[in-house]
């Protein structure tokens, strides 16, 4: 059964109406989300939210125009199509730059939910279980405070364009946070989460280890020593080294910022930005993972690109635009969230796991700071310059790990401690969560191995 025979709409008559302009294209999007949240044991709300809408893009020579409406009537979409396209044709006798789409095959594809367990199938009170028990065994001696927060959402959508592609695709994710604040002359805090493609991932998840091991990590940082100040030999575990790998390389090579002179990369085609140890992989294909997708909303088929291959810059992540612009290959990276313009965006970045076991690289560590966990930062991809907080580190002593330790950061250039990376573990584990840029939020991964560098901390 067809998305659209769903809301009535006539593909035929669709299909006519994008015949306007240089290019055109439409995504219809509905989509349902549940969440529940509570805090100390105590369920503080539960909210369930429908919507749907169309967006329309319109492309008149070297000019965009963009509408939207949230309404999905044929009558409603024929009228947006014309009001965007009246925007390209002003947009363009006003632009300078000049817009080719890097051509691309014409596609038409259903694409199902890979999903074992549907969302809807599990009751609100299973649901809340799982939330129960994180609660309690995050609960303890010092522990102040908990919330666990479970969200889960369908969705549909169908792009059509002028060109010819069809494609209609069903999302189905889960998602289940937890936090624990400890409290001991100061507070401290601990968090974890869990996602993926259906509530598989939530049911076959160890949710008691997650929420004791949250627990352990917010009661051991109250008595663990303010992290050194100074420049060190560090090893950033899978977590905190695909944070950076994300934000620090993976926003520079999207090719819009590069084209804006916003990148620390422009220009650096083949160029060494990086140790022989640093390969980084952009990859919407990997299956279960939280940033996989078949296209993307540009009709582009998603693909594993190589970013940077043994510390050389191999290419950038593109939308067709860009591509086109750059005289590049699609990469299959242009994404947006609900009624938004696609634009360039990862989905699951890491750095390629090396040859080294994790014990094997902390005992050739003889002194260092070993960070985990990662509490965000902040990027200045043109600049190349970043900040970033470890939830936690420890110092390496003689190659073993001995004192805990708090209020890690780590700051510097993108690109002297990509030089200075000398080892990557054999580990290969991928976060979950969500990318802003451009206002928009996208769901995506990141990890790879455990990192050592050396960096300053602050």
């Amino acid at each position: 059964m067809s998305f659209l025979n769903d809301l009535d709409l006539n593909i035929e008559k669709l299909e006519k109406l994008l015949e306007i302009g240089t290019y055109a294209d439409l995504r219809i999007v509905t989509g349902e989300s549940n969440n529940i949240i509570q805090k100390d044991g105590i369920i503080d709300e539960i909210s369930s939210g429908i919507s749907s809408g169309v967006i329309v893009r319109v492309l008149e020579k070297n000019g965009w125009g963009l509408a939207t409406s949230n309404s999905v009537s044929l009558k409603n979409i024929e009228e947006i199509i014309k009001k965007a396209h009246d925007m390209a044709r002003i947009s363009n006798i006003h632009t300078k730059k000049s817009i080719e789409l890097k051509e691309i095959p014409i596609i038409q594809d259903n694409i199902k939910a890979d999903v074992k367990i549907h969302p809807e199938n599990i009751s609100i009170e299973e649901k809340k279980e799982y939330l129960k028990s994180a609660h309690e065994n995050m609960s303890g001696e010092k522990i102040v405070s908990t919330s666990v927060s479970y969200s889960d959402g369908e969705g549909h959508s169908i792009l059509m364009t002028s060109e010819g592609t069809r494609i209609e695709n069903e999302s189905v994710k889960a998602l289940l946070r937890m936090t624990a604040i400890a409290k001991d002359g100061t507070l401290q805090f601990a968090f974890d989460r869990i996602g993926g493609n259906g509530f598989e991932v939530i049911k076959n998840a160890k949710i008691e280890e997650m929420a004791k091991n949250t627990k352990e990590r917010a009661v051991r940082l109250l008595t663990a020593e303010s992290c050194p100040k100074g420049t060190f030999d560090v090893i950033l575990d899978p977590e905190l080294a695909g944070v950076f790998i994300h934000e620090a390389v993976g926003h520079a090579a999207e090719a819009d910022l590069v084209l804006q002179n916003d990148s620390v990369f422009h220009d650096k085609l083949g160029n060494s930005v990086g140790s022989e140890e640093v390969t980084v992989i952009d990859d919407a294909t990997i299956e279960k993972s939280f940033g996989q997708y078949k296209y993307d909303h540009e009709g582009v088929k998603g693909e594993k690109t190589t970013l940077i291959e043994d510390g050389v810059l191999n290419g950038y992540l593109h939308s067709r635009e860009t591509a086109g612009r750059l005289n590049m290959d699609v990469t299959g990276n242009a994404r947006a969230e609900g009624l938004n313009k696609p634009i360039v965006r990862m989905s699951n970045t890491y750095i390629k796991p090396g040859s080294w076991k994790f014990d094997e690289l902390l005992e050739d560590t003889k002194t260092g700071i070993f960070l985990k966990g990662s509490r965000g930062g902040q990027v200045d991809t043109g600049k190349g310059l970043f900040q970033f907080n470890a939830v936690e580190a420890f110092l390496i002593e003689d190659g073993k790990l001995t004192k805990p330790l708090r209020d890690a950061g780590l700051s510097g250039e993108i690109l002297d401690i990509l030089h200075h990376i000398d080892a990557v573990s054999d580990e290969f584990e991928l976060s979950v969560g969500y990318c802003g840029k451009g206002g928009q939020s996208v769901p995506v991964g990141d990890g790879g191995g455990s990192v050592r560098t050396k960096t300053t901390l602050s």
